[in-house]
């Protein structure tokens, strides 16, 4: 350790390496999972696909997406057992594909997640006003709701990683069994009639196909957490492994049984009926056989469902802004963690002031938390992490091209260059129905800007690093190392390199 008299006496009471064998395979799927947001998913993105696409074909979706991500799975996995950082796509993309475009594509992932947790916060505020005065009889607005959920989510972003774990599998194991239960419910009315067209193939083709596809994305976002969570992780080679295969197993299952289930069940006007009630459509279903005090548990756990997954994205947001922080690539100071508990203090305090931001400038300006906060966000976020995620899989191909050593055929190339065939067909079909995903004109500005913001933002990164690469040739050089860049290289990153650039203008 330094002892110089440049060091701030702070610096030595924080760790620049987050907590070591915290999370087992278990802990890391229940973050996982927490992210995809099972009832979320299933009361909120399947009854959507169905009112937005008219088509019903949801169940085979989540089982074609599904299996196009365990292929991505495959290369991304070995990936791991080469790479542990906090990064994960950026640490990827940095050391496959370059450091600039490593750069750039964290920038896209910090938008893109800020996107998902900032829209759980306008969801939960949205969906709870309702409900908190139907069932106490009170009217509270929805942002003072968003603030109380912001509140806890700041607070147990700072805490020991294991800690916001156990949170999350109380909340995930009460979610999963009400999907279950509610699905087996719409198996035994009196109304169902197993139907054949959740799970057509032809769904998957023609005229919108690509938005049905993107929202059974949506529904996948947060798989990819695994290795976010490896340098905290026991067994990093074997934890990051399973828990991943083991999510988009479960997810797949889990999505499409309760979207068949829910779709026989509410007979043929199902698309109508979708639009009607929107998320009330599964538990509306359901209630017939189970009573009303079921609907209520329902919705009761579909708001925290929505907690679960803002858990979740704080901590991946954090962990990414920690990653980014620790190689200089952001300021120093995000680079460091609480004493102790190894959390990523400054990085979870950072995404908490933005959510603040958010919360306080859709409630001034008087926006709509359901539809701009909460749905063009999830949407929009869904489109990030999908471009990331291909990009991931073309970097996962040009890692191994370099370090071939370790791993075989299958894993190195096969399925890398698999995977990275059939995601660029999944983002053009994303990119090219954004109108239709987000309900809006095609050519307005919502569908350009959200596009349009990701392109930008890359951008930006790229070039931030070649700034790096000639003000800073020390920190350029550690980008995408993880742990190992804060001990090889020195101080400056960000800060000296803006100094420096600001002295040749």
């Amino acid at each position: 350790m330094s002892t110089t008299s440049t060091q701030p006496p702070e610096q030595s009471q924080l760790s620049n390496a987050l907590a070591r064998d915290r999370l087992g395979v278990a802990a890391v799927v229940f973050f996982v999972m927490s992210a995809a947001a099972p009832l979320t998913v299933v009361a909120g993105v399947v009854p959507t696909g169905l009112a937005v696409t008219g088509l019903t074909g949801i169940s085979i979706a989540f089982v074609a997406v599904a299996l196009v991500l365990a292929i991505f799975a495959v290369g991304y996995v070995a990936m791991a057992r080469h790479i542990a950082n906090a990064g994960a796509f950026y640490a990827y993309i940095s050391q496959g594909l370059g450091r600039p475009l490593g750069v750039g594509a964290s920038w896209v992932a910090l938008l893109a997640y800020n996107m998902f947790q900032i829209a759980s916060y306008g969801g939960f505020g949205a969906i709870a006003a309702p409900l908190f005065s139907d069932w106490f009889g009170v009217d509270i607005q929805w942002w003072i709701l968003a603030l109380i959920c912001w509140a806890l989510t700041a607070v147990l972003g700072v805490l020991d990683v294991a800690v916001n774990g156990k949170v999350l599998a109380t909340l995930l194991v009460a979610e999963i069994v009400v999907v279950i239960a509610f699905s087996f419910a719409d198996i035994f009315s009196p109304n169902f009639s197993a139907s054949s067209a959740p799970l057509d193939p032809g769904t998957l083709v023609g005229a919108g196909s690509g938005a049905l596809l993107v929202m059974a994305v949506t529904g996948f976002v947060g798989f990819e957490q695994s290795v976010v969570f490896s340098e905290e992780s026991r067994d990093p080679r074997r934890t990051v492994s399973r828990a991943t295969y083991l999510s988009v197993a479960i997810i797949a299952v889990l999505y499409g049984f309760a979207a068949w289930a829910m779709i026989s069940a509410a007979g043929d006007d199902v698309v109508g009926r979708a639009a009607n009630e929107g998320p009330d459509l599964f538990f509306n279903v359901a209630s017939d056989q189970l009573g009303g005090a079921a609907l209520h548990i329902g919705h009761a756990l579909f708001l925290t469902s929505l907690i679960a997954a803002m858990i979740s994205f704080h901590n991946i947001i954090s962990r990414y802004t920690f990653s980014l922080g620790r190689e200089g690539v952001l300021p120093r100071a995000f680079g460091k963690t609480v004493p102790g508990t190894g959390a990523p203090k400054n990085g979870s305090l950072a995404q908490s002031a933005l959510g603040l931001i958010a919360i306080v400038v859709y409630a001034v300006n008087g926006w709509d938390p359901l539809v701009n906060m909460f749905f063009w966000g999830g949407t929009a976020g869904g489109l990030g992490v999908l471009i990331l995620v291909s990009i991931t899989s073309i970097a996962v191909i040009g890692y191994f091209l370099k370090h071939p050593e370790g791993e075989d055929f299958w894993h190195r190339i096969g399925a890398p260059v698999l995977s990275t065939i059939l995601l660029i067909i999944m983002t053009y079909l994303a990119i090219d129905n954004i109108a239709t995903l987000l309900g809006v004109e095609p050519g307005s500005a919502p569908a350009i800007v959200v596009p349009l913001s990701f392109a930008v933002l890359f951008a930006a990164g790229f070039v931030w690093a070649l700034i790096l690469r000639s003000s800073n040739p020390q920190v350029y050089a550690g980008i995408g190392l993880g742990a190992r860049s804060a001990t090889a290289t020195g101080g400056g990153g960000f800060s000296a390199a803006l100094a420096s650039t600001e002295e040749s203008k």
